[in-house]
């Protein structure tokens, strides 16, 4: 069966995705990577701060789920196996990298256009400043902080995609917080 939608035009949830993709429904995964590669490309090139090696982690990243999508316990568990996976990856990546890369100012999504050439420049060097301060988080603070708040994810989730306790993610997306704010007082 190649049909991914229950009737026409309605999206179908992911654990139904996910199940057929289980089944070998090519069509069903397509879904669910069309559906979440944004997400999971904006987490890695925030964490990476370099387009090519985000875009690197997240094929892979999407390739091995789908290769190991027979081992995932839970269908409705999908979306944070790919957050653990990505955030994974690219941790691995910073370590790999060591010493610290220059942060890859282009790798940031555009400012707006339609603003007015001040307005565009003041929003461009804020970027400029908060990609800059995120690059001096430790990749552990830089991962939670983004699940959190740029991804919306819980405490509870964020400490299942990087292994750590609720109590813990709050105490390191704090200290992120804090370096952050510091960091970004120029611009208030």
């Amino acid at each position: 069966m190649t049909t991914t939608s229950a009737e026409p035009g309605t999206p179908l949830d992911d654990a139904t995705l996910v199940g057929r993709a289980r089944d070998g429904d090519v069509r069903a995964y397509e879904q669910l990577v069309l559906r979440y590669q944004g997400p999971m490309f904006r987490l890695a090139v925030k964490m990476l701060a370099h387009r090519g090696d985000a875009e690197d982690v997240v094929q892979e990243v999407f390739l091995n789920a789908w290769r190991k999508l027979d081992q995932l316990g839970e269908d409705a568990a999908f979306v944070g196996w790919l957050y653990r996976a990505t955030t994974n990856r690219c941790l691995n990546a910073i370590r790999a990298r060591r010493p610290q890369a220059d942060v890859d100012l282009d790798a940031a999504e555009s400012p707006r256009t339609d603003l007015q050439p001040e307005r565009a420049a003041q929003v461009s060097g804020q970027l400029a400043a908060l990609n800059e301060a995120l690059a001096q988080l430790t990749p552990e603070q830089r991962a939670c902080w983004l699940l959190r708040e740029v991804h919306g994810r819980s405490y509870e989730e964020i400490g299942e995609v990087v292994g750590a306790n609720a109590t813990a993610v709050r105490g390191r997306i704090a200290r992120a917080r804090a370096q952050l704010a510091e960091v970004m007082k120029p611009w208030r």
